[in-house]
């Protein structure tokens, strides 16, 4: 095939995008591909994200690569020490060869015809080219790398000290010796806190609504333990499946039985927590365990930060933000040097690329998603979403699974192409695709595809479920095949 012709095109050189093309070499050797990288550097969250501390809020274990074990003692990591795992895994299975940098998709058409995609790409920001592909997968992940959500506080406008938002940190910032609001209660804030604590004069995280908090300790004894009785690679596979099993239990513990579940958090939390800050109102959310994201704090550095006296948490709603602070509905002000919106990203499905079929253009957030890897009335296009509710890498490995199945079938059949049909009569109800209620996912959901209530438009949430339909499921129901003579 020539340079810009390839059985297979991937986008984004994250996590999703390295571990789809290891399955593909793995399934379909004879296949050729090319990963479109729209940055210079693969890696994804862990290449673009500079804020202090930015780490994992899922075990490596887990959301390392099955196929290259994550081997450090440590189960939550940092953004540097996860970037040069992913780099090594690549460059090991020889997938860094394959990624094209500073390739930007702006647009993407299959043409029925060609049985192809044709994708528009801008290269170093000047240059125009076009590549072809008979499928397409998109690793591009879940939010908009170029703009963050754009929260309204009141009166921003008015502070005269430094705003900053964690997904673009400025390389310079000086926070030593100042007064730090963080405004947010989510993964971000809840890492932020921590690893400013020391220089800072002193940080508060200002929370509209609590979260629920779980303490994890950095390393696990019985890890140890398994590592020095069995060969490497059964070892690291038995403590992936022990990470994999603790989580869903608890995960299921927590919907099945909530109250149960809070009062195992609460105790936890009460714990740790100084005598200074009381549990009721800063620990006491409004909602159940897993409605939204739990905030981990490894090695409880959260709670350390508080007995510091450097830190705090302020539960309350902005009035107004002051040339010198924030002023609240309580009454209360914060005196702010340094205001930082840790109030979650931009949801963008697709790497913010159109997309159209035939030339007519194609409107995602109107389809429903099959398995949740594919979209209604798309043809041979995947996309990798993990999971809300464990680790990302879960969910990416089950969709590169199952569509390199799917590709396998496809081939021995000599089909041409798949696209997700939904019958008339099959009276499908809308669901959220994404399962969390947190404000910045709701405020997505109309730019976001369906999930349906039923059948294969039902969106996932179980990775046992997901990886035994990924290498043994029905995969016909809601498929439609066609060969074409190109």
């Amino acid at each position: 095939m020539s340079d810009n012709t390839f059985d297979v095109l991937i986008i984004g050189a994250g996590i999703s995008g390295i571990d789809s093309a290891y399955r593909l070499q793995e399934g379909l050797p004879d296949y050729s591909y090319a990963i479109l990288e729209g940055r210079s550097e693969i890696g994804g969250t862990w290449s673009l994200f500079k804020y202090p501390g930015i780490r994992s809020d899922s075990d490596l274990h887990t959301f390392g690569f099955p196929w290259d074990p994550w081997k450090e003692d440590r189960a939550i990591a940092d953004a540097p020490s996860i970037l040069n795992y992913v780099k090594n895994a690549a460059a090991r299975h020889g997938i860094d060869k394959h990624v094209r940098y500073s390739h930007k998709v702006e647009h993407m058409n299959w043409s029925s015809e060609q049985q192809h995609w044709q994708v528009d790409v801008m290269v170093n920001g000047s240059e125009k080219k076009t590549y072809y592909s008979r499928f397409l997968l998109l690793g591009t992940g879940y939010y908009d790398y170029k703009e963050p959500l754009q929260s309204k506080i009141p009166g921003i406008e008015n502070f005269k000290g430094t705003v900053v938002h964690p997904q673009f940190w400025p390389e310079n910032l000086d926070y030593a010796d100042k007064k730090v609001v963080i405004i947010g209660s989510g993964a971000t804030a809840v890492t932020l806190l921590p690893n400013m604590v020391d220089k800072v004069e002193h940080i508060t995280m200002l929370q509209r609504s609590p979260g629920y908090f779980l303490p994890i300790p950095l390393t696990e004894p019985i890890d140890q333990t398994i590592k020095k009785f069995l060969p490497e690679s059964w070892a690291y596979t038995l403590i992936r499946i022990r990470f994999m099993i603790v989580s869903f239990l608890f995960f299921q513990f927590c919907r099945l039985f909530p109250k149960q579940g809070i009062k195992l958090l609460r105790k936890g939390t009460e714990k740790a927590l100084p005598p200074n800050i009381p549990f009721d109102p800063h620990f006491v959310p409004k909602y159940k365990p897993w409605e939204q994201r739990m905030c981990i704090t490894p090695g409880g550095d959260f709670f350390d930060a508080l007995h510091t006296g450097k830190a705090d948490i302020v539960t309350d709603t902005i009035e107004a933000v002051t040339a010198n602070g924030i002023t609240l509905k309580s009454g209360q002000t914060l005196e702010a040097d340094i205001i930082i919106t840790a109030t979650g990203l931009k949801i963008q499905f697709g790497g913010g690329a159109t997309v159209s079929v035939d030339n007519q253009h194609f409107l995602l957030s109107q389809k429903y998603t099959w398995r949740g890897a594919m979209l209604q009335d798309l043809p041979n296009f995947t996309f990798v979403f993990g999971y809300t509710n464990a680790s990302w890498t879960l969910g990416a490995d089950a969709t590169a699974q199952l569509w390199v199945r799917i590709l396998k079938s496809m081939r021995d059949k000599n089909m041409t192409s798949v696209v997700p049909r939904m019958g008339e009569t099959e009276g499908v109800l809308n669901v959220p695709f994404l399962n969390l209620n947190s404000s910045y996912i709701t405020a997505a959901e109309k730019d976001m595809p369906r999930g349906g209530d039923r059948g294969p438009w039902k969106p996932r949430s179980s990775f046992l479920k997901d990886i035994w339909f990924a290498r043994f499921g029905d995969i016909q129901t809601g498929l439609h095949f066609t060969r074409v003579s190109t």
